[in-house]
């Protein structure tokens, strides 16, 4: 089994992080987010997997040569100039000879990818799409279908009263090979408003696999802080991580009076200073100082960042190599050297 991971965007949404981290490679509990994605398809008997490249494709594939227990082949397919998700896997065509996933690169999942594949086989479909419930649906694209889950009709944010369904596209698909021969090569083409209405109007088998495992879109920073938090509080089951654990690399240092209150992970390298409190969630990177009397709640720092004495971070995320100034009192941040906005 195959599988494309759509990495190629530029994380536009994700701001002011990706102003130096791509969005695939941004660290989710010290870990590359696209390490994540990558291993739940091993793990359903993906073998090879085609990371479909656009924005610095240098980043991710500088990082996977370093890299040889994921147990799946990868193909690099890099395009020129952005295509949307349709024309991104159209580019990739010379490698596709069978059924396969697609998934779209900043959703964290779950789902059974195993069960949606025998979902799809018995079917009969040409297209299954991965659907998942959210309790407002206006801000996505709902997918409504029949009594057997055969896809009727896509509405795009739709408003209170329009739609029956809160069950939206939750950006991860099984496509026969047979349908890129209706995707034109070289242009700008969306599987959400353009392949997906047109088998439709065709009257193609379109399916709706419905999913209540555990699913995020990362694509914000308010919404990458949660996927962290979620994941301390043991809400997938892709990380064996506890609400009461704390985890700290047993290269790191930490003063007999700091106080930490769980869930913590510190990575390795990292000097944890006298009177500091720690109060979870809380993630700390690789190579950080954190200095006298600091307080952090409820944050990420990334590598190499540097808290200032007497500093307090509530609700941020600090991107690598930044520096925090003594006494310095931010909430809801995300920072990026001189580039900082707040969390909607």
């Amino acid at each position: 089994m195959k599988a494309i991971i759509l990495v190629g965007g530029e994380g536009t949404r994700l701001r002011p992080l990706t102003y130096s981290t791509v969005k695939a490679m941004v660290p989710v509990l010290n870990k590359p987010f696209i390490e994540y994605v990558i291993r739940h398809l091993v793990n359903h008997n993906v073998k090879e997997v085609i990371l479909a490249l656009g924005y610095k494709p240098d980043a991710i594939t500088n990082h996977f040569a370093d890299v040889h227990q994921l147990d799946a082949r990868l193909v690099y397919n890099v395009e020129a100039r952005p295509l949307g998700t349709a024309g991104a896997v159209k580019n990739a065509e010379r490698y596709i000879d069978e059924t396969f996933f697609v998934l779209n690169g900043d959703v964290f999942t779950d789902i059974n990818l195993g069960d949606m594949l025998q979902f799809h086989k018995n079917k009969g479909a040409k297209v299954t799409i991965a659907l998942t419930p959210v309790e407002d649906p206006s801000r996505f694209g709902v997918v409504e279908t029949d009594s057997r889950k055969r896809v009727i009709r896509f509405i795009e944010k739709p408003k209170p009263g329009q739609s029956t369904s809160n069950m939206i596209n939750a950006g991860i698909y099984i496509i026969e090979s047979d349908i890129l021969r209706r995707i034109p090569a070289g242009r700008y083409i969306m599987f959400e408003h353009d392949i997906f209405p047109a088998l439709l109007a065709e009257g193609e088998p379109v399916f709706g696999y419905e999913t209540n495992a555990y699913w995020i879109d990362m694509g914000t920073p308010e919404q990458y802080l949660q996927l962290n938090r979620d994941l301390m509080f043991g809400k997938s089951t892709q990380v064996q991580f506890r609400e009461q654990d704390i985890c700290i690399d047993e290269q790191s240092s930490v003063h007999p009076e700091a106080k930490l209150t769980a869930p913590i992970l510190v990575g390795r390298d990292c000097i944890i200073s006298h009177g500091v409190w720690l109060k979870g969630p809380v993630v700390i990177g690789a190579g950080c100082r954190i200095h006298d009397g600091a307080i952090i709640s409820n944050s990420i720092l990334w590598q190499d960042v540097t808290i200032g004495a007497q500093a307090s971070l509530e609700d941020c995320i600090v991107a690598s190599n930044n520096h925090i100034e003594d006494k310095a009192h931010i909430a809801g941040a995300a920072i990026n050297k001189a580039r900082a906005t707040k969390q909607s």
